[in-house]
């Protein structure tokens, strides 16, 4: 299924929306938060969104993220890779990003934008940076090239239960439901998998993953 359901569109619209005005305080405070701590500490000083190219259905985009990396780090940033390599190191974070954005993966919230410009869906197969996408596709495996990238996915909500090794299986799996069903179950499935993400950030694991 290389299309974008209207069913499915139609819950990331809301869904998005939704989250926009409901959480805005929360991006206020994370905001002061992370003025606050660019005055008290000079080396987390930088930009407060990161940008990162990545791809959706065969296209690259700009993903967005609240900066959780000291800006001296970035600067370093080898360009074929990507953030989160060197954020699974806690002496990478800023103060904000280590005690705030990370553990809760608050630091994902700028991507309800991505959602709504329709660089994103809700729920999908996580968007990988180019040189990870042509390894895949090399592989043979080529659904992030057909599939729009998900803010959430059946794998973030099998970190710490799955093996690493089953997390193409998860995508996979979840890929098959979208070519297979109908939109309404896909639509469904979506929310369950909304539904466990929730359940995982209550968990407080972002640092661990």
């Amino acid at each position: 299924m290389s299309s974008y359901p209207p069913a499915k569109r139609a819950l990331d619209l809301a869904i998005s929306l939704v989250l926009l005005v409901l959480l805005s305080p929360v991006f206020v405070f994370l905001v002061v938060a992370m003025v606050v701590d660019m005055i008290r500490c000079p080396r987390d000083r930088g930009p407060f969104l990161y940008r990162e190219t990545r791809i959706s259905r065969g296209r690259p985009f700009e993903l967005l993220k609240f900066r959780t990396l000291r800006r001296d780090v970035l600067r370093g940033m080898d360009p074929s890779s990507h953030a989160r390599m060197l954020e699974a190191d806690p002496a990478n974070l800023t103060w904000a990003g280590r005690r705030l954005l990370k553990p809760w993966y608050l630091d994902e919230l700028p991507q309800l934008w991505n959602i709504l410009r329709g660089d994103m869906s809700l729920v999908g197969p996580r968007p990988w940076p180019p040189p990870m996408v042509e390894g895949q596709v090399a592989k043979g495996l080529t659904y992030r090239n057909e599939l729009v990238a998900g803010w959430t996915g059946p794998v973030q909500v099998r970190k710490g239960l799955a093996e690493p090794s089953d997390y193409t299986a998860l995508d996979l799996a979840y890929v098959d439901l979208c070519r297979s069903s109908t939109p309404l179950r896909v639509v469904v499935a979506d929310i369950g998998i909304l539904w466990r993400t929730l359940k995982a950030i209550a968990r407080g694991e972002g640092l661990e993953f």
